[in-house]
């Protein structure tokens, strides 16, 4: 007889941890997808720094063995700056570094 009267609060059991394994499942999701969002941000951000900081760097350098202070270093920093764009541009579009790659999906603007 005990075997008996334990089975329904195994039921419950067993639904309420479905129902607990469930709302972990969505606050994972939720909690995936912002660290995806703020990964991607953090890499946009880096992309741009770092392109300008070489160019400052590579600007710099070549007005010191060049003696042209300051052009070189305008020029390579507007220079970084373009290829910071560039880069940010590549992300957020989907293009890679790669001739002719993209990331495979619908195209923007069609509907599938």
């Amino acid at each position: 007889m005990n075997d008996k009267k334990s089975l329904p609060s195994l039921d419950k059991f067993d639904d309420k941890l479905n129902e607990a394994t469930a709302k972990r499942k969505n606050q994972d999701a939720r909690s995936n997808e912002r660290s995806a969002g703020l990964g991607f941000a953090v890499k946009i951000g880096v992309d741009i720094v770092a392109a300008i900081v070489v160019g400052v760097v590579i600007g710099l350098l070549l007005d010191n063995w060049l003696g042209t202070k300051p052009w070189l270093l305008i020029v390579f920093f507007i220079l970084g700056a373009a290829a910071g764009m560039l880069n940010v541009f590549r992300a957020v579009s989907g293009y890679g570094y790669a001739a002719g790659y993209q990331q495979k999906g619908p195209k923007k603007g069609t509907k599938k």
